[in-house]
Parts: structure tokens; C-alpha cells; sequence
């Protein structure tokens, strides 16, 4: 078995991985090379394999950098199946679209200056139509269930707790009958944020390619970055200023307006009252989708968020928050003279509304402009953080007299001891762990702190390289004790003690499937179980205490009994959840 490293391996952008073994060929990811021209021209090089021989795509989430060139992978002949999870995959259709719109107006913009100048067109990376046409290899399943690929591989989803949907995903791979298991990390979420859950710990792997975005730097309290947060709006706002607030639209955007939310919402809190005329636009036709698909997708919050919905309060909504979709209605913010909050993609500056409101808004000193994402070397957002006092935006020197913030606590990516908390949670040493993800420095740093730390050896991934990945202790390892791993013993518990109670109440639906609960259940049963249960606890239940339209539409009626049963199963669930 071999491992090549096609992306994300001298910067944060690109994620792309190949695994192959002697009959098959599997991809980790497939992003957009991010950070100015010299990559953006990364995008247009030929593969470093044939896209064609790819069977799977498995695809950590829904950020450009880690799936912005699934269109062109169709493109250029894959025809396999691409494995998200199901809240990656709603949000895959908005990410794309929007891809392959900005790629098309892109092109459009270099042929009008290549005619003029005698030169030849260039075609667009892909274009919206292709965007959409590679959705249909998408195979969206849950987080937790066990998927076969074939007879060698089997892959599962885990919450990683970096935006909605996305995962860490481990996968088992046999080779003449050894079983060895890689953990890739996609990217890795902060712990204790809000909204979504913390990313999961895994407890076994032979090899791990892991992410290190922050590997040589911690961030700020997340509660110290609201309050600054906050207070920026007030001042700014107050002088008569506008806040610009450059944000990806997937995951930041709906944090701010999840912390926002908690202020304007808060008639005791003092600081309301300096902000009850303030307005936050939220300008982003994807951004606006996004905060859609995280709405129909709150069975995967955390529990904190879950709370607030069931009270009523959609965490997501406030009186003062207003969505623009309309290009007039966006250039209408940079005419009202009212001081506001306007929150709007690209993150890194790069494309999108943000620099239209930026050419509009830096040259003013009562402004300010917050970043609160990570910004890749290269980018107009590390331009400006890195104290620019001019920037070129549409042909036009622009100067920078507003205030720029930097407020790491919101960033998405886990800090170096997020990172290393993670990795501690393996209970042995993984036979290699590689670094990928991650600016040189902070890869070395980062490899350089681990060693000290937790005695581990890393490999620091600099150039596209490949690996062979041997089972090198010669173990033989049943593949049914593999798949026992695949379904964590919170599952098998879960199966176990659940599955008497959903089929009463749902009797129709799983009628006649035969399924055993003792406790010498086959594992493969038992993954089958838990497979079952994930699908009908998503479909069945909404926000895991009401019943869902489905079971309305199906005549079936809960008892108070049943609902207080299914308040006490949540509850129990949340206080006993073990980390795989």
C-alpha cells in the first residue's frame, strides 16, 4: 500500500491525498489550490495520477481548499463515487456552484484584457454547468455508520468539529489478510464552540495524516475574541464607521451570527442598548444558503444549540439581521451613510463582494475590518494583516486608514495543544504519522513539539511525495475485529439498549428485519444495526425530543410515555458519550 501526497504539503490549501493498493485506488480529498497566482496556476496542472483510475473519493468537507477541484477530477474522467457526509453533501452544491460561477466570471474578465492585448482566451477552470454535473457521484452517508466500500476497504465518518459535516474518517484497508488503518484528520475543530460538537477522539491507527494549519501557535480565548468582537462594533459604530468583516461562508459566518444572536437577543445584557440600531448584513448569496443548510441539519449541534432550538430560539436569527441576495441591494451598502456591520465571502479576500466593500471602506479611518479565519500566505487578507498600507483592488490603489483586527479565537482550526490533544489520544504510538496542512514552519514546529511532548516521531510532508505503508509487525488481524472498531462501543451500547424501543415506536418501518441484540452479536450484525439506528434517529426524531413530520405522515403517534423516554435516552446519551 502506498500513499501519495498530492496537496496541502507547502501550504493550507489543495488538500489531496492518493492511497493505493495493488487492486484499488482511493482519494482523500480533492481542493483548490488558494493564495494568489502562482497557486491559483497549481489548479490547472495535470493530476498526478490518472483521475480516471480513481474509484473513490472520500471527502472530509465542504471548504474550496478541500473539494474545490472535484469538478475539475470529473472533468478530466473520474467517474467513481465521492463519500461525504450527508450535511457536507448539502452544503457540496452550494460550494461548487458557486466555484464554478466565480471561475466563469474570472475567465470573462482575462479575455476582455487578452483581446485587447492580442492574446490568446483562456478557458475557465470549470464552469457552474460542470459544477453541478459532478454532484451526481456524491454518496452522502452519517456520521458513525460503517461503509463498504469493496471487499478490502471500509471507511466511517467521524465529527471532526471544524465546519457542519465535517469529518475525520478512518479507513481500514486489508492486504493479504492484514488489516491497517488510517486516520486522516481532514481538518480539526476547536474544542467547546458553539454550535457544533467537539471533534471526536480515535483510539487506534497505523498510520495518520493530520492537519497542523496552527501548529506553532495557540489561540486567544474564544470568549476574549466575542468580547473584542463586540466592543469593536460599539466603538466603530459609534465614530461612524462601518465594520467590515471578511468571513468564510461556510462555518464562520454562522458562529458570528450564532454570538451576535446572543447579545442582541439579550435585553439584560448593557451592551444591547449601544446596539439596537445597528444592522449586520450578511452578504453572501452562498453564505445566505449555508445558514439554510445548518438550519435543516441541527441534529448534528451540540447540545448547547440543540437547548436554545428547543426553547424556541432559533440561535441562527435575529431581528437586526438582515441576508442581501441581490447585486443592487449589496451595492446599496456601501451607499447608506448608516454605521452597520456587513459580514461577507470570500474569508481570505480573494473573490466575492468582500473586495467591493473593501475597495469602498478601507480608505476611511472610521472603519475598521475584522478577520477572524486563517489567512494563507499570499492572500489579500494576509496583506492587509500583515499591515499593508496600500492594496490594489480592481485596478485601483486603494489606501488602508481603517482599523484592521485580527481575532484568531474564532479561527475554525484547532491551535497547536488542540492539535496535540488530539494526537494524545491515541493509545499507542501509530506506526507513521504524516504532517500535512501547514505552512513549513508551523509543520516543523509542530514536529518538533510532539516529539517533545508525547515522544511520537512525524513526518513533516513538504514537497508532493510518495509513501509505501507496510504492516511491518507481520500481525494478521481479523477483519471482524476491525469492523468491531469501526462501531465504537457508544454505538454497540446504543444498538444494544435502543433498538427494542425505536422499533416499537416505529414498528412499520423496520418490520420484519430480523435483527439480533444479544451480546454475542456479530460485529458485522452489529454495524449493521448501528447503521439503522443512525438512519432512523435522523429521519424519526427531530432535535431528538419531537416527532418528526415523517412519523406524521405515517400516522404514528408518540405517547407522553414516548417522549418522556426519548427525553431521558438524550439525556443519558449526552452524560455517557465515550470517545472512540
Amino acid at each position: 500500500m502506498k500513499i501519495q501526497f498530492c496537496g496541502a504539503t507547502t501550504g493550507v490549501t489543495g488538500s489531496c491525498h492518493l492511497i493505493t493498493t495493488a487492486n484499488h485506488k482511493v482519494l482523500l480529498d480533492c481542493g483548490q489550490f488558494q493564495g494568489g497566482k502562482a497557486q491559483d496556476e497549481l489548479n490547472y496542472e495535470e493530476f498526478p495520477f490518472d483521475p480516471a483510475e480513481i474509484e473513490y473519493l472520500i471527502l472530509s468537507h465542504a471548504h474550496i481548499d478541500h473539494c474545490g477541484r472535484i469538478p475539475l477530477l470529473v472533468k478530466r474522467g473520474f467517474k467513481g463515487e465521492i463519500y461525504c457526509t450527508d450535511a457536507t453533501a448539502d452544503l457540496l452544491e452550494i460550494m461548487l456552484k458557486d466555484s464554478g460561477h466565480i471561475h466563469e466570471q474570472e475567465a470573462e474578465w482575462k479575455n476582455r484584457k487578452n483581446e485587447r492585448a492580442g492574446r490568446p482566451l483562456v478557458e475557465p477552470l470549470y464552469t457552474e454547468l460542470e459544477a453541478e454535473a459532478s454532484l451526481k457521484y456524491v454518496k452522502p452517508v452519517l456520521y458513525d455508520q460503517l461503509v463498504e466500500l469493496n471487499d478490502e476497504m471500509r471507511i466511517v465518518f467521524n465529527d471532526a468539529g471544524h465546519i457542519l459535516g465535517s469529518g475525520e474518517i478512518e479507513l481500514w484497508v486489508t492486504e493479504n489478510e492484514n488489516v491497517s488503518k488510517i486516520v486522516f484528520s481532514g481538518d480539526l475543530g476547536v474544542m467547546e464552540r458553539p454550535i457544533l460538537r467537539n471533534p471526536t477522539i480515535i483510539k487506534k491507527a497505523d498510520y495518520v495524516i493530520m492537519e497542523t494549519t496552527y501548529g506553532n501557535r495557540l489561540h486567544p480565548e474564544n470568549a476574549m475574541d466575542v468580547n473584542n468582537l463586540i466592543n469593536i462594533i460599539r466603538e466603530t459604530t459609534k465614530r461612524g464607521g462601518n465594520v467590515v468583516i471578511p468571513s468564510f461562508a461556510v462555518g464562520r459566518t454562522q458562529e458570528l451570527i450564532f454570538e451576535l444572536n446572543k447579545i442582541y437577543d439579550n435585553e439584560k445584557d448593557p451592551r444591547q442598548k449601544d446596539l439596537k440600531d445597528v444592522k449586520v448584513y450578511i452578504d453572501s448569496p452562498m453564505a445566505n444558503a449555508a445558514t439554510e443548510v445548518f438550519k435543516k441539519n441541527a441534529q448534528v449541534f451540540d447540545e448547547a444549540t440543540k437547548d436554545y432550538i428547543s426553547k424556541g430560539d432559533n440561535p441562527l436569527e435575529f431581528e437586526n439581521l438582515k441576508f442581501t441576495q441581490s447585486t443592487e441591494e449589496s451595492q446599496w451598502l456601501n451607499i447608506d451613510k448608516e454605521p452597520k456591520v456587513i459580514i461577507s465571502a470570500s474569508g481570505m479576500c480573494e473573490a466575492g463582494r468582500i473586495r467591493h466593500h473593501l475597495k469602498h471602506n478601507l480608505w476611511d479611518a472610521r472603519n475598521s475590518v475584522i478577520f477572524v479565519g486563517y489567512q494563507a500566505e499570499g492572500t489579500l487578507g494576509r496583506t492587509l494583516i500583515e499591515g499593508a498600507s496600500e492594496v490594489t483592488l480592481f485596478g485601483e490603489k486603494i489606501q488602508v486608514n481603517a482599523k484592521i483586527h485580527n481575532l484568531e479565537g474564532f479561527s475554525g482550526h484547532a491551535d497547536r495543544d488542540g492539535l496535540l490533544g488530539w494526537l494524545k489520544g491515541f493509545q499507542k504510538a501509530p506506526k507513521q504519522i504524516f504532517l500535512v496542512h501547514g505552512e513549513p514552519e508551523a509543520k516543523l514546529d509542530f514536529a518538533k513539539t510532539v516529539k517533545e511532548t508525547i515522544g511520537y516521531d512525524t513526518i513533516p510532508v513538504n514537497v508532493n511525495s510518495e509513501y509505501v505503508l507496510e504492516n511491518t509487525d507481520g500481525t494478521v488481524v481479523d477483519m471482524k475485529e476491525a469492523m468491531a472498531e469501526a462501531v465504537d462501543e457508544r454505538s454497540v451500547n446504543d444498538a444494544r439498549d435502543n433498538l427494542f424501543n425505536i422499533r416499537r415506536r416505529l414498528e412499520d418501518i423496520i418490520y420484519n428485519t430480523n435483527l439480533s441484540i444479544d451480546q454475542n452479536t456479530d460485529p458485522e450484525k452489529l454495524a449493521k444495526i448501528n447503521n439503522i439506528i443512525l438512519e432512523l434517529e435522523k429521519s424519526a426524531i427531530n432535535l431528538g425530543a419531537t416527532i418528526s413530520e415523517r412519523d406524521e405522515e405515517e400516522g404514528i403517534q408518540l405517547t407522553e410515555e414516548d417522549r418522556e423516554a426519548i427525553r431521558e435516552e438524550k439525556e443519558k446519551e449526552k452524560h455517557s458519550k465515550s470517545a472512540r
